[in-house]
């Protein structure tokens, strides 16, 4: 086993800017990732950096700017060199840890004053990964399984007010939702067990209905309850969900870190929702912090089931590249599984279908309206209808226009919310 993690390497790809030499930044960051210091130290031997020190597998210059993107680099330049770099590290470094990846992939690092921007792009971790990390336990193919949705993207919605609404008037807007025919339901990433909707309640009302829908109709709604708090509360209220036949539980990843997360995708008896708040603070700017390939990387190790990615024309910064990027980022293959559902949400609705479609090429979408569905002036069935109108006529090569024609309910959104898309 020794052998075998002294021989088995992550790679990691950072885009990087410096005042200085790249090729010397890039070597800083190997020894600050491992197992140097400022200065050499007793017992940092060559057989000791030989096995452990990081290496620089490739530098691979790119534009200058004149100006830093980070303030605080040293010393002071006239022009900053930017650059793509390749490190490695043995496996043995950290084992088989996520957090301790991540304290490697993403450390100290950044504060290197040799940087003036710094970000990963990218990393790959070798096969054993995939015996170590079950990864996530229903993805793609489980959760069009628990809702019965083939051959379309799931349509999904979110339960507005945000905040406000008690058990009852939450339960009393799912059975209408579920009445109008959506796939999936989900708390508010800011709801979770409020004073005014406490979770068993909460569970307990929305479960009653949906069970009672499933019995009449014969579909099985997805309704994602918001467990995020601290681990013990998160088990607690993840075993209320089971209990009540629930199917899907959700968890604001960056609210409760990677090893909470895993602890609760581990137990793999509910499809784990991902929500990403707080994405804009890792990933805005073009020189710090995150690319969102390798972010959902360590979500998938982790084990969750379904990612959100944004949406195309949305109400945030995130330009349309960025949003395909990460959608084609989920279905990429990773350690020969670990399927993950991008979860399309912000400001969508049925205008966005043609362009989706057009730039991912994908039906494994869980794809979200808010106000495109409870706004729609038909009410919900209506903004439901005009959702999957517009994605069929998306896959068919239809416009917009043409199928606005053809259904009534998608031309009153196409009326409603503008006709662009």
């Amino acid at each position: 086993m020794e052998r075998c993690l002294t021989m088995e390497r992550v790679r990691a790809t950072y885009r990087i800017e410096t005042p200085g030499d790249v090729h010397k930044a890039a070597e800083s960051l190997a020894g600050e990732q491992s197992s140097g210091t400022f200065v050499e130290v007793p017992g940092e031997d060559e057989t000791l950096r030989n096995r452990f020190r990081a290496r620089v597998e490739s530098v691979t210059e790119r534009n200058a700017a004149e100006v830093p993107s980070l303030p605080g680099s040293r010393p002071p330049g006239s022009r900053y060199r930017r650059a793509d770099v390749t490190v490695s590290w043995s496996v043995e470094n950290f084992g088989y840890n996520l957090p301790t990846l991540v304290s490697t992939l993403q450390g100290n690092l950044y504060e290197l004053a040799q940087f003036s921007g710094l970000k990963l792009m990218d990393f790959e971790v070798p096969p054993s990964f995939a015996d170590r990390f079950r990864g996530p336990a229903f993805g793609i193919a489980g959760t069009r399984r628990l809702t019965g949705v083939e051959g379309r993207p799931l349509i999904g919605t979110i339960i507005k007010p945000s905040v406000g609404l008690s058990p009852e008037q939450t339960a009393s807007i799912v059975s209408e939702l579920a009445g109008a025919g959506v796939d999936f339901i989900k708390d508010d990433e800011l709801m979770a067990d409020p004073p005014h909707s406490p979770f068993n309640k909460r569970v307990s009302a929305v479960m009653d209905v949906l069970r009672r829908h499933a019995d009449r109709a014969g579909k099985r709604v997805m309704y994602a309850f918001n467990i995020s708090g601290e681990l013990d509360t998160m088990h607690r209220h993840y075993d209320a969900i089971v209990n009540a036949e629930g199917t899907c539980a959700m968890v604001s990843i960056n609210s409760v870190g990677l090893a909470a997360a895993k602890a609760v995708c581990d137990r793999g008896e509910l499809a784990v929702h991902a929500h990403r708040n707080g994405w804009g603070m890792l990933n805005r700017h073009p020189l710090l912090g995150i690319d969102f390939r390798a972010y959902q990387k360590l979500w998938r190790l982790a084990g969750v089931d379904q990612i959100h990615v944004n949406g195309i024309a949305n109400k945030f910064w995130e330009p349309d590249d960025s949003v395909v990027h990460s959608i084609e980022s989920c279905l990429e293959p990773f350690l020969g599984g670990h399927s993950v559902m991008p979860v399309v949400s912000s400001g969508q609705w049925g205008g966005q279908a043609p362009e989706t479609w057009r730039r991912t090429r994908t039906l494994d979408l869980l794809y979200m309206a808010g106000g495109g569905i409870m706004a729609h002036p038909d009410g919900p069935a209506g903004g439901v209808r005009a959702l999957r109108q517009a994605w069929e006529a998306a896959v068919a090569g239809l416009s917009l226009e043409e199928a606005g024609r053809r259904h009534p309910e998608l031309a009153r959104s196409i009326a409603k919310f503008g006709g662009k898309g």
